[in-house]
């Protein structure tokens, strides 16, 4: 079994340690199964689970009231085309165009993929 190289240094002398992994050169340590786990939570999923990526398509999952200038609202089962998405950026963490919108910021939790 090989054991992944260190998150920090990158270094590949990695060792176990109990239930630990240890690089020798930064001294860091980290338990493989919380590393697995902060990855999966960093994923960003759909309103149905579904893991999105950047370039999906998406469907808007309920009906949205859009605040300013244009006012209005995007209808259940609106498509929007070529998603980006945005880690670290509030809760809206899709970028993308909607039809007779235009450019705005989306919550993954009001769509689903296409």
């Amino acid at each position: 079994m090989s054991l992944p190289p260190c998150p920090l240094c990158a270094s590949e002398y990695t060792y176990e340690m109990g239930e630990l992994i240890v690089c020798p050169e930064c001294a860091h340590e980290w338990s493989p199964s919380e590393a697995a786990e902060q990855a999966d939570a960093a994923l960003i999923r759909d309103v149905n689970g579904n893991v999105l990526s950047d370039g999906d398509d998406v469907v808007i999952a309920k009906d949205l009231p859009v605040k300013g200038a244009g006012g209005g609202t995007i209808k259940v089962g609106t498509k929007v085309k070529g998603i980006r998405l945005q880690q670290g950026v509030g809760d809206h963490d899709i970028d993308a165009t909607v039809p007779g919108f235009g450019r705005m910021q989306l919550k993954s939790s009001v769509v689903k993929k296409a």
